[in-house]
């Protein structure tokens, strides 16, 4: 068993968001990500790996296949491999609990089009 004290584990820096891995476990990981205010992940895929968010606190919106998601506390965003994806923080701070398992869970980086 793991158990995380994610408001504990947070940790926020105005530069860039941080991602933190709290454990891992059969191939996947546990991280705690705190995002300031309007701060973006690169556009990205994880080729061989499921990404699963859950928004603890904050929220902004996710980009995916030229759809905007809104994210909110409570919501949870799944997202297969292969597909692209950028998360967009909003006008709070956010914590969000991500879980990344799969065969590598190495990212890609794209330029936007």
């Amino acid at each position: 068993m793991m158990a995380f004290d994610l408001k504990a584990e947070q940790e926020f820096s105005l530069e860039r968001h941080i991602e933190k891995i709290l454990g891992t476990e059969s191939g996947g990981d546990f991280t705690v990500a705190c995002w300031e205010p309007g701060q973006t992940s690169p556009n990205h895929c994880h080729p061989h790996a499921t990404e699963a968010y859950f928004c603890m606190e904050g929220g902004g919106h996710m980009n995916v296949n030229g759809e905007k998601v809104n994210i909110q506390p409570g919501m949870c965003i799944v997202h297969p491999p292969g597909e692209i994806h950028e998360y967009v923080n909003g006008e709070k701070r956010s914590l969000l609990f991500r879980v990344r398992y799969g065969d590598s869970v190495e990212s890609r980086h794209f330029e936007k089009t």
